[in-house]
């Protein structure tokens, strides 16, 4: 069991095809004009949340409008003060906006208001997350493009904004260590962040967390700079070794108090080789949303909470979750990630949540990025690389490896060049060629954006089925060192080919496969969440399945010679695809097509 802490003491130990708009770039909150109306008003209740220390709550939202219009919204800030004295402006010619930061959430007046443009009156029932600040509510007329601030509501707040929050585990560099990263208020001059934890009924140990953040400084271009900036509170990271547990997080303040999170559970990680049941589940390009139905969520990744929950209604039958890139979509705008990681909070502080980086995480020009596009809103990886823990050797390249029994999975991180002679190209042979496939016979490789195939029509309208340079020399790889398993994201869709090799089925596809390994099977999972993408409606001979749905794949380790494939719809959790694979070790070391050593007149 896990508890979370801070305490303190003096001595100091969050595609192919376009995602859609991240809905809080839709306004132009610099623009905004004061308007402020005597006789409009916005109430907000209860004034202060989580009194019995929950970290979500919902708020009821009274308004009037004396000139009501479909144009009318409320937007939700935090912190509550929101005016231009919080604004810097870029350049000291540029006069300051009167607003300068975006709100966290917003909504349309009328949403469920059916007489709000006679009467003027409305109610909004919005759900809040601890985010370390108070709360304001404002009412706007004009649209999202020409806002006019009409009134603002009274402060809400929660009763202790700074306790550790949404805890994340992930698997350590070790197989035997899992480490717990968690959100608080606190830095380091305040409170002392630890873990306790141990065996259900037996000792429990006290283990240290190292904090990390980053500044407006950090990120690289607007909106994350300017109007999507809010601070990301503090990230801690506790390293649990030698386990046997179940655990909780924790801070002490100065005067030695305790500040307590709620208790948390979760189960080690098996032996590298330890045959037992092991059930991976595997997606990428969830994004986030809205509960209370707020941000319009349902223009922008409408599958993300049916893939939510459908993981956590399963979640006795899950051990690992990896989530290969766009994580949150939050696209320069902060607040998103302290709503992401509420959102998977029951996943993330169950089992390991790992993650790999996408475009939405990293890209921006002229920092590096393989592509130099603006899919990161300015974020340039940095909230991802440090809200979320991977065991990289450098959290900034987010590649590195990790193994869970009888899997060993190489997370390539595609935003970064992987072309032979590179530093992610070396290291990605090095991972597929150290692997004990006596001990670990399922080898999984996953990337998020494409380099193998995918019929989806935004590749074939640029003349190919995957990334630029990706498929040749990656394909190789995955040969000659007998994959079983490629799985991508970024074309937000399902498709299953046939074991393929150079364009080619070298066995037709089937559900169930056995005797030594042919060809690597190359899965798109890419419809955790967002916005779908089409195929292409040519016949492509190696595509076997195809599905334009939101899902997820599931993986279950049987033994050492029998592993279970399963592709499940999000909005029932309903298997759509499977097969099975069947194999010993005596078939994972036989030769298929350039898998062996080449031989010649010499040899």
């Amino acid at each position: 069991m896990i508890r979370l802490w801070v305490v303190a003491t003096w001595l100091i130990v969050c595609a192919a095809a376009h995602p859609g708009e991240q809905p809080l770039s839709r306004i132009a909150v610099e623009r905004t004009v004061l308007a402020v109306n005597e006789s409009a008003h916005v109430k907000a209740s209860p004034w202060v949340l989580g009194l019995k220390g929950q970290n979500s709550e919902w708020v009821e939202v009274e308004f009037f409008h004396p000139s009501p219009s479909n144009d009318d919204w409320i937007g939700v800030f935090s912190p509550a003060n929101f005016s231009a004295a919080i604004c810097e402006p870029e350049n000291k010619r540029q006069r300051p906006p009167v607003l300068c930061t975006a709100p966290i959430k917003y909504q349309f007046a009328n949403f469920n208001n059916d007489g709000y443009n006679k009467s003027g009156k409305g109610y909004l029932k919005l759900q809040l997350i601890n985010q370390r600040e108070d709360f304001s509510f404002a009412l706007f007329s004009g649209g999202l493009l020409k806002p006019k601030l009409i009134a603002v509501s009274n402060k809400v707040a929660f009763a202790n904004p700074k306790a550790p929050v949404y805890p994340r585990l992930a698997q350590g560099k070790s197989w035997n260590e899992m480490t717990v990263t968690w959100t608080s208020g606190y830095d380091i001059k305040e409170a002392v962040p630890f873990v306790e934890w141990g065996a259900k009924g037996g000792r429990s140990f006290l283990s240290p967390a190292g904090t990390l953040t980053f500044d407006r400084n950090s990120m690289c271009g607007a909106p994350a700079r300017t109007v999507g900036w809010r601070h990301p509170g503090y990230i801690h990271t506790s390293y649990l070794k030698d386990l046997w547990p179940d655990s909780l997080l924790g801070h002490r303040l100065p005067n030695s108090t305790l500040i307590w999170s709620k208790s948390y559970s979760f189960k080690a990680s098996p032996y590298p080789g330890q045959d037992s049941l092991q059930r991976v589940v595997i997606f990428g390009d969830m994004g986030k949303a809205e509960a209370d139905g707020s941000n319009e969520f349902n223009d922008f990744q409408p599958g993300s909470l049916n893939t939510t929950y459908q993981i956590i209604r399963d979640l006795e039958n899950i051990d690992m979750v990896v989530h290969i890139g766009d994580i949150c979509y939050a696209n320069g705008y902060l607040s998103q990630w302290d709503q992401f990681t509420a959102q998977i909070e029951p996943i993330a502080s169950t089992v390991p949540y790992m993650i790999g980086s996408g475009n939405h995480e990293r890209d921006w020009p002229g920092t590096g990025s393989f592509y130099g596009n603006l899919d990161s809103g300015g974020e340039c990886g940095v909230p991802a690389q440090t809200v979320f823990y991977t065991p990289a050797e450098n959290r900034a390249k987010f590649w590195y490896a990790t193994d869970y029994g009888m899997f060993r999975f190489c997370i390539a991180h595609t935003e970064e060049d992987w072309r032979p002679g590179t530093e992610q190209y070396k290291f990605i042979e090095q991972c597929l060629s150290s692997v004990d496939r006596q001990k670990q016979p399922w080898l999984i490789f996953l990337a998020h954006r494409v380099l193998g195939y995918s019929s989806c029509s935004y590749y074939e309208e640029q003349g190919t089925f995957g990334e630029p340079m990706g498929r040749d020399t990656i394909e190789e790889l995955l040969q000659k060192y007998r994959v079983d398993l490629a799985f991508y994201g970024h074309v937000h869709s399902y498709e299953r080919t046939c074991p393929v090799y150079q364009s080619q089925c070298v066995v037709n596809a089937s559900d169930h496969y056995n005797g030594p390994f042919k060809a690597t099977t190359h899965v798109v999972v890419g419809g955790g969440g967002a916005s779908l993408s089409e195929f292409t409606t040519s016949k492509i001979k190696w595509s076997h399945y195809t599905d334009f749905d939101f899902g997820f794949v599931k993986l279950t380790a049987f033994n050492h010679s029998s592993m279970l494939f399963e592709y499940k719809k999000s909005h029932d959790g309903n298997v759509y695809d499977h097969f099975t694979i069947s194999r010993d070790y005596r078939d994972i070391l036989a030769c298929s097509v350039d898998n062996c050593p080449r031989t010649t007149l010499a040899t």
